[in-house]
């Protein structure tokens, strides 16, 4: 039953909304089949298939509201369901915030199913175990990788006459390789829509490369350099600075958009010109649920164009209260690059260090969203176009609101998860001046 059609799922949501007598309703309908297959030390771990389906109802009377959550689906564990939520909105206190739930909404659909991709079966999970460790046993190398693939459907209604349904699949791949006495690393990552386009046992290869080149690293001086962010290496620190794209967080003082004085950066210069950020739920590279969490339609929408702020995301109730038009958060981010590759930036640097990885990424300054994290899985000093050797992992305190000031080039965007939310991303790889180092990691 995980994956209802949309008939199936409005005929419980309506059943739901027909039960409750609080004054009003929504219902949230969710089922998904998630594969994965693990493997390390060269042999695979473990693999199997996760299928769930659990429906939310929260109600209404006033400004008290309650939640409750089931998995089974007949009419009596439907009503049940439905009078616990109105138990507990009864013993709730009034939310002085709360918003009702949303009118009779349109929503575009999104293309984010695909056939290949929700097809992906426990041969083909085993095959991509296979390609990545034979690569690396052929090489004397260690492979430990991740495998996650699903398909999954999405419904709600509300006592407002709103309803939305819409299935989605994907798949995200990891697979980090070591040599066998643990002194090199290398790593690859892919997150895609459509199974079609990927390939592990040619993806394999840029983790095999990597592993086999970051052996026997030097250390270098801890200090500013010039450096060349691979997309998943700069993704880590963009999409934690995007959290702090907070309208209320901003007009309260609270983030590094915050203006002194009181307001916020809309309409200022934050980011050097050539920084673009947009959000398109209809993206053919990155498509999202055409609505967010209330239910709101997102829209293709600037974020931050020519290096200045023109878009904040506002809650509902913080959107009423500032006078502004409530829009649905954004699902994705995508970044406007060039179009040369990593190992193009690299040809054109005569001094600097590639980075393959960030990682362990915490918060310093929230004000000035000032970073500290390590490199990871393959670091390189680069000399007159050339990879030279690899270097010893460092430590860096960096703010990517900095970072993104100190451009000399992007390159060609590609996807890419970031590390600090579950956003869909397309982030070009990244060459940067003064990037802080502060100190040396012996960690591989």
């Amino acid at each position: 039953m995980s994956i209802l059609t949309e008939a199936q799922a409005k005929a419980i949501l309506d059943k739901v909304i027909k039960l409750s007598t609080a004054d009003e309703c929504t219902a949230q309908l969710s089922g998904s089949i998630d594969g994965n297959i693990r493997f390390a030390l060269n042999n695979v771990s473990t693999s199997g298939v996760v299928d769930n389906t659990d429906l939310v109802v929260q109600v209404a009377f006033g400004k008290r509201s309650g939640v409750a959550t089931i998995n089974q689906f007949d009419d009596a564990s439907l009503e049940r369901v439905v009078r616990r939520a109105e138990e507990l909105a009864r013993l709730s206190p009034e939310n002085p915030e709360f918003m009702p739930a949303v009118g009779k909404q349109a929503y575009t659909p999104t293309r984010t199913f695909n056939a290949s991709t929700a097809a992906i079966s426990p041969e083909y999970r085993a095959k991509v175990a296979a390609d990545s460790i034979d690569a690396c046993k052929a090489e004397k190398l260690v492979a430990a990788g991740f495998l996650q693939d699903g398909q999954s459907f999405q419904a709600f209604a509300n006592s407002n006459g709103n309803f939305g349904y819409q299935q989605s699949s994907g798949l995200d791949y990891t697979c980090t390789v070591r040599t066998e006495d643990g002194s090199g690393s290398g790593w690859v990552g892919r997150n895609l829509g459509d199974v079609d386009k990927f390939d592990a046992g040619q993806d394999i290869r840029t983790a095999v490369r990597k592993a086999t080149a970051s052996s026997g690293a030097k250390a270098l001086e801890p200090g500013k350099y010039t450096v060349i962010l691979e997309p998943a290496a700069a993704a880590g620190l963009i999409s934690f600075m995007m959290n702090y794209f907070d309208a209320r967080q901003a007009d309260e003082g609270r983030s590094f958009l915050s203006k002194k004085g009181g307001g916020n950066k809309i309409g200022e210069q934050v980011y050097d010109p050539r920084v673009n950020f947009h959000a398109d739920p209809g993206d053919a590279d990155v498509p999202v649920m055409p609505w967010d969490g209330d239910g709101l339609p997102r829209e293709k929408m600037d974020i931050v164009k020519d290096g200045k702020v023109v878009a904040l995301d506002y809650s509902r109730y913080w959107a009423q209260k500032s006078g502004k038009r409530a829009v649905g958060t954004p699902g994705n981010l995508i970044m406007a690059g060039g179009d040369k590759s990593t190992a193009d930036l690299v040809r054109g640097t005569s001094k600097g260090i590639l980075v393959t990885r960030t990682w362990y990424i915490r918060m310093v300054d929230p004000q000035t969203v000032l970073l500290t994290g390590l490199t990871r899985d393959g670091t390189f000093y680069i000399e007159n176009g050339e990879i030279k050797y690899p270097v010893k992992n460092f430590r860096f305190n960096e703010s990517p609101v900095i970072m993104l000031n100190n451009i000399e080039e992007l390159g060609k965007p590609i996807r890419v998860q970031g590390d600090e939310s579950s956003i869909a991303m397309m982030i070009p790889p990244m060459k940067l001046r003064d990037f802080t180092f502060t100190s040396l990691s012996d960690a591989v």
